[in-house]
Formats: structure tokens, C-alpha cells, sequence
């Protein structure tokens, strides 16, 4: 029988090492910064004069994205649905190893918190964050204990780990009891196209000023307490909320406090196209993000950008990111978090210009190219100490 995959392109002499990319975990338009973390690495990476020679391995989902935006690349299918954990689990375990071998890889990158136990070369793994051992609420029970087997044997088994926050290393070493010296940093960075010119926001907020929200429903991303706080001040503001996300497990609480809300105050959007999202973005009074945790916190990274002043809180990574160019509120305190959003919503012009200013002067010291550079030397490094 013929082999359907495609040929491996030929190595050239500007790719400078053979590079397997697990993808397994990739389910497009689900798992948030992720997916993000993923296309926009490999994309700068593609931009190096030195750039590998990809190799991806996808799943039955992501399969014919990776081929239609990674036309250079090979992309070897699993065969496996990401949506089957338990198959996902097992294929990365036992198949991606052989397909590896298979592919010649010569070093394996699994940017999504896991990584097979056995693999016939050197691999390096990206653990983003450790959210469900600080919000266990966020994951299913059996789910919390998959992780408990797969993180700390990725942490054991590859050659080093990638970390996205200085907040996120040291939680990595905190629950996996790794040395620190095994972790790498590399920060994310915004796309560029959210700081330029772009087309009206959606018409579903047209007509009155609006604070935005971009967030799934999961507990720790705190959008009951936001929606709360705004409740409280509503009757003295003229903006309305609009929240962006899918529900998720904290979803019945935020239903529970969007009962309370003024009718047509709150606008809720599952999901957008990405120049609507920017859109939406640029057009918003404030970007409100009252995350309790976050490994990155793109989004902030994100609105400061796109030129929103941003109002966040001081928990886990947020403070890295945003620094001194975004407000902040206690984000375990719906009275103190609604009295910023009373305060910012009635900041003057001149200084909401000054901060947004300072915002975009910040977000643009973070780059892809520079995330991917602290990836590539991890990755030699690996290659070089086999």
C-alpha cells in the first residue's frame, strides 16, 4: 500500500536541525494562548535565516489547518481526535515516538504541557502554567489526576523546559520540583496587526461605549466577579459590558450575575473572527481582565496594543506584563473592583492617553522574533548535550 503523507522536504542548508513539533494537544479555537503560543513560534521561527526543517505532527482536528498555514512543513497525522483524551494520551505516548523515529527528527518540541515518556530523541516541553493545582475547580477530578502522572514525567523526561513568565517558572519549580536552571523563559509578544489601523468594531456594539472582556467562563478568569462590579455601578456609567468567551465551568456563576444586570447593559460574544476581535480591541473605552491567574495573560498584552487602557489585576503574571501602563484592582474584592471601574470609566483624556501611550511603548518590547530566539537556543542546546 502507498504511503499518504506527504514527502519530508529536503534539507537544505539554511535548516539547521531537524525539528518535531507535537501538536497533539492543538484543538483550534479551544485552548486559548495556546494555540497562539504554537502558531505564532513557528511562524517566527520560519523567519530565521537558520529556520528548521518542521516537521508537525498533528491530530484528526488541526490536521488540515497545520497544512494549509504551515505549507513548508511536513505534518505527519496521528490519526488520533483530540477530543478523546484518553486516545490523545495514549497516541502521544506510544505512536509519536515511533512517527518521530520515523521522521527523523532530531529534537521534539511539545509546546502544550506534555511530552511521550520514551522518545528516540531529545525533546524539549512548554509548561505554560500550573492553574489547576492553584484553581482545581478549573479541571474535571480525572483530569487533575492525568496531569499528575504527565506533567512531572515531562518535567523528568525532557532535556529542558520552556516557561512563558518569570511567575510561571517559578510555579513550574514550585510543583514539579525542578531545578530552575532546567527552566527557560520565553515571553509571548501581540501580533503587530492589533496595533494597526484597523475596521469598525462589530455592530453589536455600536451606538455606546463599552468595556471589554475577552475571556472563557472558567473560574479563575473571575468574569462573575466582573460582571457583579459592573452591575453595581451601571446606573452611573454609559458603557456597556461586552464579554468574549466560551462557557466554561465557572459559566453558572456568571449566569447567575448577569441576572442582576440592567437589560441590553451586557453583550455577550462566543467567538469572533480575528479582525473583528481586533476590531473590538481597538474600539473599546477600557479593557477590563479580572484574571486571578495567568502563566502570560495575552489578551492584556493584546489590548495594550491595540491601544485600550487596560485595568487588570496584580495576581500571578499580570504584574510582568503590564507593569506600570495599566491600572489595577483587587480582583478578590467586587466592592474595591467596581470602584476602579467607576474610576476609570471617569479617568480624564489627557490621562487615559498617557497610559494608553505608555501601554503601547511596553507592548512593543515584546516580540515573537525574541520568544522564538530563547526557544531556538533551548532547542540546540538540547540537540548539542544528547
Amino acid at each position: 500500500m502507498n504511503n499518504p503523507r506527504k514527502p519530508a522536504p529536503e534539507r537544505t542548508r539554511a535548516a539547521s536541525l531537524r525539528l518535531g513539533v507535537n501538536a497533539l494537544f492543538y484543538l483550534p479555537g479551544e485552548v486559548g494562548g495556546s494555540e497562539t503560543y504554537l502558531r505564532e513560534t513557528l511562524r517566527a521561527l520560519a523567519r530565521r535565516p537558520d529556520k528548521p526543517a518542521v516537521t508537525l505532527f498533528s491530530n484528526a482536528e488541526n490536521d488540515g489547518e497545520l497544512r494549509a498555514e504551515f505549507p513548508d512543513a511536513e505534518v505527519v497525522a496521528s490519526g488520533v481526535a483530540a477530543t478523546n483524551r484518553v486516545a490523545r494520551i495514549l497516541a502521544e505516548q506510544v505512536r509519536l515516538p515511533r512517527l518521530a523515529q520515523r521522521a527523523g527528527v532530531e529534537v521534539l518540541w511539545s509546546p502544550g504541557y506534555t511530552a511521550p515518556a520514551l522518545c528516540p530523541c531529545p525533546q524539549v516541553v512548554s509548561i505554560l502554567d500550573m492553574q489547576y493545582k492553584r484553581f482545581p475547580a478549573d479541571v474535571s477530578w480525572l483530569a487533575a489526576r492525568a496531569m499528575d502522572v504527565l506533567y512531572p514525567s515531562a518535567a523528568r523526561r525532557c532535556g529542558a523546559i520552556v516557561a512563558i513568565s518569570e511567575f510561571a517558572k517559578a510555579e513550574v519549580v514550585h510543583f514539579l520540583g525542578v531545578s530552575p536552571e532546567k527552566v527557560t523563559v520565553t515571553l509571548l509578544a501581540a501580533d503587530p496587526a492589533f496595533g494597526a489601523p484597523g475596521g469598525p468594531p462589530p455592530a453589536a456594539v455600536a451606538g455606546a461605549p463599552y468595556l471589554l472582556c475577552v475571556a472563557h467562563t472558567y473560574p479563575h478568569k473571575n468574569v462573575a466577579l466582573l460582571v457583579r462590579a459592573f452591575n453595581r455601578i451601571a446606573a452611573e456609567i454609559p458603557h456597556r459590558l461586552v464579554l468574549v468567551g466560551k462557557a466554561r465551568l465557572g459559566e453558572p456563576e456568571v449566569a447567575a450575575a448577569l441576572k442582576d444586570s440592567p437589560p441590553g447593559r451586557v453583550v455577550r460574544l462566543p467567538g469572533l473572527p480575528r479582525r473583528d476581535l481586533i476590531a473590538l480591541y481597538q474600539g473599546a473605552d477600557w479593557f477590563v481582565f479580572p484574571s486571578l491567574y495567568e502563566g502570560f495573560g495575552l489578551p492584556v498584552l493584546e489590548a495594550m496594543s491595540a491601544g485600550a487602557p487596560v485595568l487588570t489585576t496584580r495576581e500571578a503574571s499580570l504584574p510582568e506584563i503590564g507593569g506600570d501602563a495599566v491600572r489595577t484592582a483587587d480582583g478578590r474584592d467586587e466592592a474595591a473592583f467596581a470602584a476602579a471601574l467607576r474610576a476609570a470609566a471617569a479617568l480624564p483624556r489627557d490621562e487615559r492617553a498617557r497610559q494608553v501611550a505608555a501601554a503601547k511603548a511596553r507592548a512593543a518590547g515584546f516580540t515573537w522574533e525574541a520568544s522564538a530566539e530563547k526557544l531556538w537556543y533551548v532547542l540546540t542546546q538540547v540537540l548539542k548535550s544528547r
